[in-house]
């Protein structure tokens, strides 16, 4: 590290940065004068920093991204980007574990456990209350067993609620709405119990506990003895998915897009993560969650929409403009799977998405076109299919079913996306022309196995 003594003008001269020309205007000891004192040193720094960072991902993958999502656990947008890095690297994520996790995100078992302070309205308090009644009673076996446990004064019935809708008590009971049931009677049965502590009191299965023998290893359990509400069944995924998002903030346990990874990234090469990387007004296909819709009138009086988007790797946000919007205003219902095409549009240093059409994936149907290899390496073959597919194009604006190019080999299956010069209007007409020229072609829906 250099000091600088003194300080004296020579002049305007312009600074370089690495790989300088001439010497920066740091006047040292003696007139001397620092020349890239600071980029060398630096630029060092960060190269060591990188290469550790490289070799921990490299070699303690596990460990690596667990310490990176707590480091980042603040930045939603950053912890869903890394969960996607730990997909692609085969590394699984799971919900909270009550009877597993501890503070932060941990590395157990090959895998990466969310860890409490994580969860929506789980305080720090009740996160030490619950590990406390854990390291000295071991394992809870029940929600009861929990409840009478835990200092309920601590751990409060929204924490609790929030423990098993994020599914920290899957293991132990996975029906999350008997749960939900059982805890309005578990809860008072605890404080009741509690009360009696406090008091001096206890009820008679505390006496028969106590006057156990003992050499016999099989004590009373009191939790035993909670009620329990009436059987219910539980809540279907979807809503699970969304309550767990709710107190998680990522979908963790599953996530409404993940049947689709594989034939969207296909079908839509760009993900939201790497919209900036792309340039202004590029033509895009994403599939997404719709998470927000927030209706908006323009100063003429005409509605528009500004939406909350979300893949597996990223949020953003998406512009449906009036003439848009006037559209596919239906289709824009929160928790819906969508595919959309828009273009990308910078402004204020924000980039957006904006929508230009919109279809649930349910409904979508890709044109499938199967070619062998030497069809696929004739010059007039090829130009043959352009032909077609460049009639069926029809209206370019309205052109947005992908045709896929299916290319079989014995040994192998490839799939290819045909650029968005080949997207085609209507895509059964667009099937039946292809077959009548003898290309073997047929639908298959996005949704579809």
């Amino acid at each position: 590290m250099i000091k600088i003594i003194t300080r004296k003008y020579v002049g305007k001269e312009n600074v370089y940065d690495i790989g300088v020309e001439r010497d920066h205007n740091f006047v040292i000891k003696n007139g001397l004068i620092a020349s890239n004192c600071f980029n060398k040193s630096h630029s060092t720094a960060y190269a060591y920093v990188t290469y550790q960072t490289a070799y921990l991902k490299a070699n303690y993958p596990l460990e690596y991204m667990a310490a990176l999502l707590t480091a980042n656990s603040g930045d939603t947008d950053k912890v869903q980007k890394y969960i996607s890095t730990c997909m692609s690297m085969n590394i699984q994520i799971e919900p909270p574990d009550i009877n597993r996790s501890g503070v932060d995100f941990t590395p157990v078992g090959g895998k990466i456990l969310f860890g409490f302070s994580a969860v929506r309205n789980v305080g720090q308090n009740a996160i030490a209350a619950t590990l406390e009644a854990r390291n000295e009673g071991g394992a809870f076996k029940s929600l009861a067993d929990f409840c009478d446990r835990v200092d309920l004064r601590t751990v409060n019935r929204r924490t609790l609620e929030s423990l098993i809708y994020c599914g920290a008590f899957d293991k132990i009971e996975s029906n999350r709405q008997q749960l939900i049931q059982d805890l309005e009677l578990v809860y008072d049965w605890a404080q009741s119990r509690a009360r009696d502590k406090a008091s001096g009191q206890g009820n008679l299965f505390d006496l028969l506990g106590g006057l156990s023998s003992s050499n016999d290893n099989k004590t009373n359990n009191a939790f035993e003895t909670a009620p329990k509400a009436k059987p219910v069944n539980d809540y279907p995924p979807q809503e699970k998915l969304r309550l767990e998002k709710e107190l998680l903030g990522f979908y963790v346990s599953d996530h409404p897009l993940k049947a689709l990874r594989q034939v969207a990234s296909l079908l839509t090469p760009i993900n939201l993560s790497q919209l900036g990387e792309q340039r202004e007004d590029t033509k895009l296909c994403v599939v997404v969650m719709l998470n927000g819709v927030k209706k908006v009138m323009t100063k003429k009086g005409d509605a528009m929409a500004i939406l909350q988007i979300e893949d597996l790797t990223s949020q953003t946000e998406a512009v449906v403009f009036p003439k848009t919007y006037e559209r596919i205003s239906f289709l824009l219902q929160v928790d819906v799977r969508l595919i959309i095409w828009g273009k990308l549009d910078r402004r204020d240093e924000q980039i957006q998405l904006i929508v230009e059409d919109a279809e649930p994936v349910e409904t979508v149907q890709m044109v499938m076109v199967e070619l062998n290899p030497q069809q696929a390496a004739n010059i007039e073959e090829l130009h043959r299919l352009k032909t077609i597919l460049q009639e069926q194009s029809g209206d370019k604006e309205k052109s947005k079913m992908p045709v896929i190019g299916i290319i079989q080999t014995e040994h192998s299956r490839k799939l290819v996306r045909l650029g968005w010069q080949f997207c085609v209007q209507d895509a059964r007409i667009t099937v039946q022309a292809l077959q009548n020229a003898r290309f073997p072609a047929h639908l298959r829906p996005l949704t579809g196995g």
